[in-house]
């Protein structure tokens, strides 16, 4: 494994506050979803040809004043799905100049912040309905949907904890351009190993899923992968600080911030 998998604090955070700026989908009834199966462990049967929209519920938010950017970035996130942090987040790159899609990982079983905070949230069941073979549909057709449908030319993809796996699946088959990762999980070494393009990953010092070992092994790794790549190394933060980080902390809140101006450079440079 370059990271673990997602423990207790991949389902701890804060809050972020603000107002999400961006559109979100109308939601697709769970009957008429070809992806509904996927929930119960049934394999999902799509071609490269089903249509996005009946696929997946997203946010998307634009570049003020342009609708038509050239280049734009795949958002997949952590555990708790399509909610304010990641909205918010996600406004925040396209005031950067990127068209940013948030797809719906999770087909509308995302963990709920309330459950998980209440102690009613099962991880160790839910996790197994969220195997690559029921997320990598939703994360391949948000990506041609963006490139097709909203017609960007270079794509990128951000992913955090949860969602920086699929950051690198989709890099080892050149489905995107370049990627950014933060606190990974669940990331192995043979993924790793095999992207085909550039890869940024935001680190915290205190992370029981990408650990001290793990992110020197995946230094080794990515050295040997032959493409540009970077880690960033935040002190005094842990895992889930660059999305549900407590804002009220200096420290965190400086993290958080410098994680997503880590992200932006990287895009500004090989996208």
């Amino acid at each position: 494994m370059a990271s673990n998998p997602p423990a207790a604090c991949c389902a701890t955070g804060f809050k972020h506050e603000g107002i999400p700026v961006g559109e979100s989908s109308h939601s697709i009834p769970r009957e008429k979803n070809p992806l509904a199966d996927a929930l119960h462990n049934v394999p999902p049967e799509l071609t490269s040809n089903t249509p996005f929209s009946s696929l997946v519920n997203t946010y998307i938010t634009y570049p003020k004043d342009n609708k038509t950017p050239e280049t734009a970035i795949v958002f997949l996130t952590d555990i708790f799905g399509i909610f304010p942090n990641s909205q918010l987040l996600a406004d925040e790159f396209a005031k950067a100049g990127y068209l940013t899609v948030i797809p719906d990982l999770f087909q509308g079983d995302q963990v709920n912040v309330a459950d998980m905070e209440s102690g009613k949230a099962d991880l160790p069941s839910w996790l197994p309905k969220h195997q690559p073979a029921n997320v990598d549909p939703v994360v391949e057709a948000s990506v041609r949907y963006v490139r097709e449908t909203l017609g960007a030319k270079g794509v990128g993809a951000v992913g955090y904890c949860f969602g920086a796996k699929y950051v690198t699946r989709l890099l080892m088959t050149n489905k995107v351009d370049v990627g950014f990762a933060a606190h990974p999980s669940f990331i192995t070494h043979e993924e790793l190993g095999a992207i085909q393009g550039p890869l940024s990953i935001a680190a915290a010092e205190i992370d029981s899923i990408f650990t001290t070992q793990l992110r020197h092994e995946s230094e080794n790794t990515l050295i040997k992968a032959g493409h540009p790549w970077q880690i960033n190394l935040f002190s005094g933060v842990a895992h889930g600080f660059a999305i549900r980080g407590d804002m009220n902390v200096r420290i965190q809140r400086w993290a958080k911030e410098q994680a997503f101006v880590q992200a932006v450079s990287w895009f500004n440079q090989y996208l």
